[in-house]
């Protein structure tokens, strides 16, 4: 089965901005280096080739083709984002003036890194649940980094996770702080309601039994039960859910990929983890001047 193609997902000025942004941060005034590197051929055009140098899932190539673009370069590609590349694997062919390679180099790299590295994490996460036989979705959370979310959201989807809710207006989330603040599950149930009626969804963050059948009875949608141990999570899921069938049970709290196997269940349909993109290491990828390519930096299978 092929790797579905999530890139027409991605509206294309929000990426032209993200290029810009990276670009305007990493080059906010003269590049004299840059400068400097292409007097020997002064807008003449120079071809450099994008290596994954470490294993991993690909992803984030409309980001990285979209930095590239914005400095004026050209990509052609040699694999696409779901695809798990060995080391050294050639990956894309970019084509400018050696200033610009040079000016999208780093934005590009950081952004396909990244995300690849979501990806990879995201894929192990899924398949450890597959494998089990577990028909619930492994998701993502909130837990992004500060003005990289659509990317690493992108990333999950890429890696075969779930983003869970992209912000706090496509899904209504009361978490305790909210409960607390309103007097109660039903008080601040009824709070929202009135603003939102039924079009959002509402999730209430539960820590015990009397919690989640209190949000459940109130008219949650999703009652997330947040930071239980593996076994009381599935005692007070079962009795949440032989009450109230239709209620969306999510497990969230201290999983991890060593533990996550504990937090599958019959009656848990979702397992939301900060992890997969809080703690998701990044895939070593290069790009390097075609004549500048050495023997070190490549294998026979270039």
């Amino acid at each position: 089965m092929g790797c579905r193609d999530f890139t027409t997902l991605l509206p294309r000025p929000r990426l032209q901005q993200f290029a810009r942004d990276w670009l305007a941060e990493d080059a906010p005034w003269l590049d004299i280096a840059g400068w400097a590197a292409s007097r020997r051929n002064p807008g003449g055009q120079e071809e450099a080739v994008l290596l994954c140098k470490s294993a991993g899932m690909l992803a984030g190539s409309p980001f990285f083709q979209a930095v590239c673009e914005e400095a004026g370069c050209t990509v052609q590609w040699d694999h696409s984002d779901g695809e798990w590349l060995e080391p050294v694997t050639r990956v894309a062919t970019v084509k400018g003036r050696v200033n610009d390679l040079l000016l999208a180099e780093r934005p590009a790299l950081n952004a396909l890194s990244r995300i690849s590295g979501v990806a990879t994490v995201a894929r192990e996460a899924a398949q450890k649940a597959k494998a089990v036989g577990w028909p619930g979705q492994v998701t993502g959370t909130r837990k992004t980094t500060p003005g990289f979310r659509l990317p690493e959201k992108y990333g999950l989807l890429v890696g075969g996770a779930g983003t869970h809710r992209y912000g706090t207006t496509d899904l209504v989330m009361l978490k305790d702080n909210h409960v607390w603040a309103m007097g109660g599950v039903k008080e601040a149930l009824d709070g929202v309601r009135a603003l939102a009626g039924k079009t959002l969804k509402v999730e209430v963050e539960c820590r015990s039994l009397e919690e989640a059948l209190d949000a459940a009875a109130a008219g949650a949608d999703i009652v997330m039960l947040d930071n239980l141990t593996p076994e009381s999570l599935h005692a007070v899921a079962l009795a949440v859910k032989s009450s109230y069938p239709s209620v969306v049970i999510e497990a969230s709290g201290g999983v991890t990929l060593t533990n996550l196997h504990q937090f599958l269940g019959a009656h848990v349909d979702m397992v939301s983890m900060g992890c997969l993109t809080q703690g998701s290491p990044s895939i070593d990828f290069s790009l390097k001047l075609s004549h500048g390519l050495c023997r070190r930096d490549t294998d026979s299978s270039l």
